[in-house]
């Protein structure tokens, strides 16, 4: 094997952008868009499941309402 090739692992890579702040309705990152059992349990699933969640990531952004308003309108609820 040369040393100029690059082992890679076969995995699917993580979604995470380094934006973590779950959504206080949606229970989701509004980052990555995962829930936080999937984000715990993320190294630990299977490639399958991995690629299932990814598929699905982008049918969970709608569900994200800008909120408006800031704290006095969360209060208000």
């Amino acid at each position: 094997m040369s040393k100029d090739i690059v082992w890679k692992r076969s995995e699917v890579e993580s979604p995470c952008i380094q934006v973590c702040v779950v959504h206080p309705e949606e229970r989701i990152c509004t980052g990555c868009l995962r829930s936080i059992d999937e984000i715990t349990r993320w190294s630990k699933m299977a490639p399958d499941e991995r690629s299932e969640i990814m598929a699905e990531l982008p049918t969970r952004a709608p569900r994200l309402k800008k909120r408006r308003g800031g704290r006095n309108a969360r209060l208000k609820r």
